[in-house]
């Protein structure tokens, strides 16, 4: 039997760190990981990934893949220039071209390539994240 990635196993398939942020959809018990958040369905950890990715955007005017996976993913535990070329192609553009994440079909089009990036592979419909942006945007 294939083991379950971490990131999809909690409903966080873009591996959120635990700190004190109270997330929509976060699961009561988060005892079962002791670094990453637990959430109640795949839905809410995608709507937390776009959120946190346009936060990057609004708040720290990141507006390139590899800036934004530089943040994302730090080098520290990441290769984060195959993480960014991944990124960024996935997008149809290069790491340093600049993209707009407030575009929903940007912001949709991220979210599978980081989740396949995270947990070695995507197994979410394209209509969850379509949902998942639109929650994020609201």
């Amino acid at each position: 039997m294939a083991t379950i990635p971490r990131g999809i196993r909690n409903h966080n398939p873009g591996n959120i760190d635990r700190t004190t942020e109270r997330w929509q959809g976060m699961a009561a018990d988060q005892s079962s990981d002791p670094r990453f958040v637990v959430f109640t369905g795949p839905l809410w950890g995608l709507r937390a990934l776009a959120k946190v990715l346009l936060s990057y955007q609004r708040k720290y005017n990141l507006r390139t893949p590899a800036a934004i996976i530089g943040r994302w993913a730090p080098p520290v535990e990441n290769d984060t220039g195959a993480y960014a070329r991944q990124v960024a192609k996935a997008l149809g553009v290069q790491p340093d071209d600049r993209i707009d994440l407030e575009d929903r079909a940007t912001l949709t089009r991220i979210l599978p390539a980081i989740v396949a990036h995270e947990n070695g592979e995507q197994p979410y419909p394209d209509h969850y994240f379509r949902q998942a942006v639109s929650l994020a945007l609201e």
